[in-house]
């Protein structure tokens, strides 16, 4: 069946081709005529290790049963969470504003601005009780955002906070990053360039390289908004809350599994399972994906178990986007390991029978659990019918409503700038003299690249010859892991002249420079042999159909991309392993004087700079066509169109790509042709 199909195939690649082989004559999957799409690939060898890490986590939560047991496990959950967003910064003055006031019927606004780094500005509104009603100190709630593009000024999340102020509570509202008053890029006129959720995610690119995420940013505004609500007279420091919806629903899951001194904790919307339906409808923005979480044992139950026992609510929607099933089956978890320390009774949850969203009845539970916990008022919460809040313009805090239009203002594209120029001169110091002491093992940590002798050998699926005129095609499939099948096409000449082989990588898989009058052709003409791979996911395992993250921006294979990202893997990574694999096996076809060179090209030159630079002894040549200058340019210039698939995260803080290139030269020929900065255009020195 499969050499009769693969006839076809041929047969077909004759008919298509005429002069030469044609871009639809590179088809060598699947090999099955009724197999699955090769766009899938990735998909599939990512969810089942998704799978596995399930199994784990289960088996580590059934044995988690003492409170000694369940401390060490939140302990070590909190320091891996921590680590996974590149720690934390220094606290430094707040310097806190009250820009404006408002008084609203039964509770009054203050617009404050902070500044939760320096010259970092963050825009809020403090909802506070009527005071001839309320004696302060009150109890202090933060409210987290989800994705609006107004942010504290959309109506439900304010009628959060008059509810909470109605009912005796203060409650303190901030814009997140990209939303309301923040939007961290701004066109010459003073407009968003990017927004929501399109912001976090380009946050996410430069943050990623620095050993980063954009919840590294949202946590600590968050942390420094507890800091200002204690900071305050009027406010009980030791009565804190926390809650949100949607994006602020997953702040609120992060805060309150971090911060200590939140005490009742609402999340909305939010809570469900990445082990479940999650990554198999497609992963989330760029701050909703914690580095390696799902590899380390973290899911979204975890957050709640994380600050057992204090007092939980999941606020849920029967049909959220957030599946409902795996919210009640994380609900179960945590209910379960609440009740395994006594405090059964502080693990609860809502079911709202609506849409997503901070609907009527999530937001009247939600202010009820805060009553019950911080002010120890079990009663009956309705919302007013008709309740009014604040205009845009009147919530608005800062003069002209953005907050990098204050002089001096700094944005996370500017932090994240200041960072990578301080990992630059650290790793200036280190490389000096050369590499230093152990870089490779660092690198190979960093990537998650075994060393060549662990590997093993691929197999090889072989499809029949094709003549053309001066040549030979031999289609081949590699595979050389379970899951992963390379089609690649071996050109070999009639009259071999060259002392070596090429092996070929594009970012846009074999077929882009296969074309008659193409690079590979003419190599081949020439007397060289060439083997033309697609490296997972390029070609035609290339995935095409995700496009949650925008494809001109961060590449085609977003989502599955942030699926390798909570396992704790890297395209690069397992890209490069695909080189070597490939590079050893090309070698054994080879007369044992013949030499092989490594060509990339694209985006494919970032894996064939790890695999050349840790295995040298693979590749006597190295040519890089249009390679990204380096990682460091992705990070100064803020708005880039790196592809999520060309990141390593943390790779800022052991090595960039022009060290890589550095260790190449002693051992193997290096040719840099025509490099690009990170928005594609040509380098400038």
């Amino acid at each position: 069946m499969m050499r009769r199909f693969g006839t076809l195939v041929l047969v077909w690649m004759m008919l298509v081709a005429g002069r030469g082989i044609a871009d639809e004559a590179y088809r060598l999957l699947p090999l099955e005529p009724d197999g699955p799409a090769p766009r899938e690939m990735m998909n599939r060898y990512l969810i089942r290790q998704v799978e596995t890490a399930y199994e784990q986590w289960q088996d580590d939560y059934e044995a988690r049963k003492t409170t000694e047991e369940i401390a060490a496990y939140q302990e070590r959950l909190q320091t891996r969470f921590i680590e996974a967003i590149g720690g934390l910064p220094e606290r430094t003055p707040l310097e806190p504003q009250i820009t404006g006031t408002y008084q609203g019927d039964g509770y009054r606004v203050e617009k404050i601005l902070f500044q939760s780094q320096p010259q970092h500005y963050v825009t809020a509104a403090l909802f506070l009780p009527d005071a001839d009603q309320f004696q302060p100190p009150y109890p202090g709630i933060l409210v987290a955002c989800g994705h609006s593009a107004n942010g504290k000024a959309l109506a439900v999340y304010q009628q959060a906070c008059a509810l909470a102020a109605l009912n005796g509570m203060a409650a303190l509202i901030f814009d997140p990053i990209d939303q309301g008053e923040r939007h961290q890029l701004l066109t010459d006129q003073g407009k968003p360039r990017l927004a929501g959720t399109a912001g976090h995610n380009m946050v996410g690119v430069g943050s990623i390289l620095l050993g980063r995420n954009t919840a590294t940013f949202e946590i600590w505004d968050g942390i420094r908004g507890i800091d200002y609500l204690q900071s305050r007279p009027d406010i009980d420091a030791d009565r804190i809350g926390c809650m949100g919806n949607s994006g602020g629903g997953t702040q609120t899951a992060y805060l309150m599994a971090l911060d200590d001194r939140i005490f009742a904790a609402a999340p909305s919307c939010y809570l469900c399972s990445l082990y479940g339906k999650q990554v198999r409808t497609g992963a989330q923005d760029a701050e909703q994906n914690i580095f390696g979480q799902l590899a380390f044992g973290m899911d979204h139950a975890d957050y709640c178990m994380m600050r057992a026992p204090k007092p939980t609510l999941m606020c849920t929607a029967t049909h959220d986007f957030f599946d409902i099933e795996d919210a009640w089956t994380g609900y179960r978890y945590a209910k379960r390991l609440y009740t395994r320390m006594g405090y059964g009774d502080r693990m609860s949850l809502i079911e709202a029978d609506e849409k997503h969203g901070w609907s009527l009845r999530l937001r009247e539970g939600g202010v009820r659990w805060m009553l019950r916990w911080l002010a120890d008022r079990d009663e009956a919460v309705f919302e007013p019918e008709g309740l009014q809040v604040l205009t845009d313009e009147q919530i608005q805090v800062t003069p002209r409503g953005q907050v990098m239009l204050i002089e001096g203002a700094r944005s996370v594209y500017d932090l994240n700038r200041d960072f990578a120029a301080h990992l630059a001169a650290e790793r200036q110091a280190a490389w000096k003299e050369g590499p230093p002491e152990g870089w490779q093992d660092q690198v190979r940590q960093l990537a998650g690249i075994r060393p060549l002798s662990e590997l093993p050998e691929p197999a090889v699926h072989r499809l029949d010859v094709l003549s053309r005129e001066g040549y030979q095609v031999h289609p081949l499939v590699l595979s050389p892991e379970q899951g992963i099948q390379l089609p690649a096409l071996w050109f070999v000449p009639d009259q071999i002249t060259a002392a070596s082989a090429v092996l070929y990588v594009h970012e846009q898989g074999k077929a882009a420079d296969a074309q008659p009058d193409g690079p590979i052709i003419q190599l081949v003409r020439e007397g060289t042999p060439v083997l033309a791979v697609d490296l997972r996911g390029t070609g035609e395992t290339q995935q095409v159909g995700q496009r949650y993250f925008n494809l001109e921006r961060h590449g085609t294979d977003g989502q599955d991309w942030y699926i390798a990202y909570l396992l704790g893997r890297t395209y690069v990574g397992m890209r490069a392993e695909d080189l070597v694999v490939v590079g050893r096996w090309l070698a054994g076809q080879l007369a044992e004087d013949a030499s092989i060179e490594l060509r990339a090209v694209g985006q494919a030159t970032i894996p064939a700079v790890h695999a050349a630079a840790l295995e040298p002894q693979v590749f006597a040549r190295v040519q890089l066509d249009q390679p990204l200058i380096s990682w460091t340019n992705t990070v100064q210039l803020g708005y880039a169109t790196t592809p999520l698939s060309s990141l390593v995260h943390a790779a800022l803080t052991v090595y960039d790509l022009p060290e890589l290139r550095s260790v190449i030269q002693p051992h193997s020929q290096l040719d840099v042709q025509q490099p690009l900065d990170a928005l594609g255009k040509p380098a400038r020195d």
